[in-house]
C-alpha cells in the first residue's frame, strides 16, 4: 500500500503551493520614512516656514502683540530611527529667523532673534508628538535683540521644553502657544513669550518629504 506516501506528497505539494501564493511580507518601516524608504541615522533634516505663514512670539497666548517673523528654519541630525511603531530621535542643530518685526508700545524694531544652547535634543513619536529638550543641565532659550527709543535691549526668553505636532497631510510639525519665560530684559521686553510656527514641508537629503509612521 503506497496511501501513506501519497498523503505526505499531496500534503507537501499542498504546503509548497501555499508558500508560493503568499508574497514576503515586507519590512516594516522605521518611524521616519520618505519615498525613498527609511530616514538613515546621520541624516540632516531641514524646513522652512510653510507658506504664507509666520513664526511668532506674542505677549499673551490668545494675543496678537509681539514678535512676528516672515522667514524662519530649522536644522536637525537624525540620531536614531526605531521600527515603527516607536520614537525617533534628532539633535537640533540650527533654528534660526529672519525679517522680523514688532508691534509692542516703545518698540522701533528687531535687530535679531538668536536661540542659543544648541544643541537641542528633539523626539519624535509614532503618534507625531514632537518634544524638544535642552541638554542636560540647560534651557532652551531665545534671545531677542529690539531698537527701541532708548537704544538697543536685549530680551532673554526661556523654556523647560516644547511640544510640537508632526502631521502627514503637509509633512509638517506645527507649535502653538509654547510658553517662554523672561529671564531678563528691560521693561519694554514683555513677562512671556508664547511662540507659535508651523514648519513645512520637513525634507531629508535630496529634498524628499519625510513622513511620520
Amino acid at each position: 500500500m503506497r496511501t501513506r506516501p501519497l498523503l505526505a506528497l499531496a500534503a507537501t505539494v499542498a504546503a509548497l503551493s501555499l508558500t508560493a501564493a503568499t508574497p514576503a511580507s515586507a519590512a516594516d518601516p522605521a518611524v521616519l520614512t520618505t519615498a525613498n524608504g527609511d530616514v538613515a541615522v546621520g541624516d540632516v533634516l531641514t524646513a522652512s516656514l510653510a507658506s504664507g505663514t509666520n513664526a511668532t512670539l506674542y505677549s499673551s497666548a490668545t494675543g496678537t502683540s509681539g514678535v512676528s517673523c516672515a522667514s524662519s528654519g530649522f536644522t536637525a541630525t537624525v540620531t536614531a530611527n526605531p521600527t515603527a511603531p516607536g520614537t525617533a530621535t534628532e539633535s537640533l542643530t540650527g533654528h534660526t529667523f529672519g525679517n522680523c518685526s514688532a508691534n509692542v508700545v516703545g518698540v522701533l524694531g528687531v535687530t535679531s532673534i538668536t536661540v542659543n544652547n544648541l544643541p537641542y535634543s528633539t523626539a519624535v513619536s509614532s503618534a507625531g508628538t514632537v518634544t524638544v529638550t535642552p541638554p542636560a543641565g540647560s534651557v532652551i532659550q531665545t534671545t531677542v535683540v529690539l531698537r527701541t527709543l532708548l537704544g538697543s535691549i536685549n530680551c532673554v526668553y526661556r523654556a523647560p521644553s516644547l511640544t510640537g505636532t508632526a502631521s502627514n497631510a503637509d509633512n509638517s510639525i506645527t507649535f502653538t502657544g509654547q510658553q517662554f519665560t523672561k529671564s531678563s530684559g528691560s521693561s519694554l521686553c514683555f513677562a512671556n513669550g508664547y511662540f507659535s510656527a508651523k514648519y513645512a514641508p520637513v525634507t531629508a537629503a535630496g529634498g524628499a518629504a519625510v513622513t511620520v509612521n
